[in-house]
């Protein structure tokens, strides 16, 4: 069905759910093509039937509430990179360890971790640093099976090993491709670093003060790229000719490296890739000290905020608290969607994969020391000791911890490849947990483009959808900035169940989960299938719900299963 100049939105509802507050909102604004700046740093808060575009009205809930949370605070941990402790609209936005004793050395509170005053860093190192780099998992997974596996065929398998090895084998094929791209992707870097200085002085002579735009490189290149003796410069077996040299820098500009300080910190960060992310012979566990094949609790360190050479070592977590958590009533930055939320961060993002250890012990410490909620805005497509995650997942379940996990940027069918952590059996498509939740995102344009280009999907293991693209949050040193990826996805999740666990503590996890999923907006209309050019199926068909996240039907549907239970 292609979208009309009206779109229909229907709002399906768990337990028939439709007030009269609500069919009194009866007028379905046109959609709007284009945001002005300001509705683009807060249309994921809109509503599609009072502004026209498809938020998860979380305005609209605030501007009808006239009640009080039941609960003072709720806790939520954010699983994540490490994070600006001293963002100004974070501010007393932090949790606080009250069992703790501040910097006196000793784990007062005997919970395995000295002087956690904030949360934990599961990346820190012996010496109080960072562990910035690590392995991708299928770089793990073949360095670890590789004497089991190496040069067998499938018949010489045990059955209990077919699996293992099934994985070595698709993470064997994954680390080759990986090899051969990102080492010819530096060998070009590199004589790009030797070629730059040439490039610049001959197009010297076309633009004496280097004002070029990608369009007049663009005109320069096709008109000089024939054989014209009188510009030809000096050809090479390098291929330094005018056009190869025009083509050059148009690349460049394509690519935003307009300076050879640009092209050298990309050449630094994929000598990184190459040396450190796909080396088998990198062990990205020295520095941290401690045995990467046991759970074991005190690894790591209290540092969650000290600065690296990457800024996006800070960023991420940052980004993915303001949406959750950001001060709402100090008329400053942007506004989260919860208030009286505290941020429990606890990281485990290096560049590179995380570990299956650091996720499950993560999890251990956000539920023992009072989380409800954790947010995961991270994912892989291999899993070393997915059996970890899993049973710190029914660990989770089994104290009514609610998971909420973001779907993944990689524009797959997550049915058919796998996206860790997940709750999923791939084979049966069943759910292992009852409290998890997986996430995709949607853009702000009701079109064909509704679903982020980039976004993972699946009818079985995708959940719902909420914004994602183009999300103004929170960033480091008082910033704020666009951000896009199912990485803020989850924390519009994440939040909105800090809302409900506000003003309905007596709920379960899973009841909060149903809530959410039941209760979201479904649009009828046609999308583009993340990953291909032109390919279009029903919006329904891309995840379990069908439908995209709204606070305000959810605080509805919550209010009125509260007062069903009373």
């Amino acid at each position: 069905m292609k979208p009309t100049l009206f779109f229909i939105v229907f709002l399906f509802l768990f337990v028939g759910c439709k007030s009269k507050k609500n069919l009194n909102s009866s007028v379905i604004h046109s959609p709007k093509k284009e945001l002005s700046t300001k509705e683009m740093q807060t249309w994921y808060q809109k509503d599609i039937v009072l502004d026209g575009i498809p938020g998860i009205s979380v305005d609209k809930w605030y501007a009808s509430n006239k009640k009080k949370p039941k609960s003072k605070n709720i806790i939520v941990a954010v699983i994540d990179t490490q994070i600006d402790l001293n963002h100004e609209d974070l501010k007393g936005k932090i949790w606080i360890n009250n069992n703790e004793i501040p910097n006196n050395g000793i784990d007062d509170d005997h919970n395995g971790y000295v002087d956690d005053i904030n949360g934990w860093n599961f990346k820190g190192t012996k010496n109080g640093g960072y562990l910035v780099w690590g392995n991708y998992d299928y770089t793990r997974i073949v360095r670890e099976w590789e004497p089991l596996f190496k040069d067998k065929t499938k018949s010489q398998i045990n059955n209990k090993d077919l699996y293992k090895y099934k994985e070595y084998n698709r993470a064997l094929t994954k680390l080759e491709d990986e090899n051969n791209f990102y080492k010819n992707w530096l060998k070009s870097l590199d004589h790009g670093v030797s070629v730059f200085p040439l490039v610049k002085d001959t197009l010297k002579y076309f633009f004496p003060k280097e004002d070029y735009t990608y369009n007049q490189l663009d005109s320069l290149y096709k008109k000089y790229k024939i054989n014209d003796k009188r510009y030809r410069q000096r050809r090479d077996d390098n291929d330094t000719d005018l056009g190869a040299l025009i083509s050059y820098m148009i690349v460049n500009l394509e690519v935003g490296q307009k300076t050879l300080k640009d092209i050298k910190d990309q050449q630094t960060y994929l000598d990184s890739v190459v040396n450190k992310n796909i080396n088998q012979n990198f062990n990205d566990r020295i520095l941290i000290a401690d045995n990467p094949n046991v759970l074991e609790k005190g690894y790591g360190n209290n540092f969650l905020n000290n600065k690296t050479e990457y800024q996006s070592v800070q960023e991420h977590s940052t980004k993915v608290s303001g949406v959750i958590a950001a001060n709402r009533e100090n008329n400053i930055g942007i506004k989260g969607i919860a208030q009286n939320v505290k941020i429990m961060p606890i990281p485990i993002i290096p560049v590179g994969d995380e570990q299956d250890k650091d996720i499950a012990m993560a999890i251990y410490y956000a539920v023992d020391n009072g989380a409800k909620i954790i947010n995961m805005s991270f994912g892989k497509e291999f899993s070393l000791h997915k059996e970890w995650v899993e049973e710190a997942f029914k660990y989770a379940e089994k104290h009514d911890v609610l998971l909420v996990h973001c779907a993944g940027n990689n524009g797959f069918d997550i049915d058919k490849n796998p996206f860790y952590p997940n709750d999923s059996d791939f084979e049966n498509f069943k759910e292992i947990n009852s409290n998890f939740i997986n996430v995709g995102s949607i853009t702000h344009k009701l079109d064909s483009t509704f679903v982020s280009d980039f976004s993972n999907y699946g009818k079985h293991n995708v959940d719902l959808f909420a914004p994602g693209d183009e999300i103004y949050s929170t960033t480091t040193d008082n910033n704020y900035k666009f951000d896009s990826g199912t990485s803020f996805s989850g924390p519009m999740v994440s939040g909105t169940a800090a809302l409900i666990w506000l003003y309905y503590p007596a709920f379960k996890a899973t009841q909060v989960k149903q809530i959410i999923t039941d209760s979201g907006t479904a649009y009828d209309l046609e999308v583009i299938v993340p990953g291909t050019k032109d390919k279009k199926i029903p919006f329904s068909e891309l995840s379990k719900s069908g439908k995209v996240l709204n606070v305000y039907n959810a605080m509805l549907l919550a209010e009125k299963v509260s007062k069903e239970k009373e």
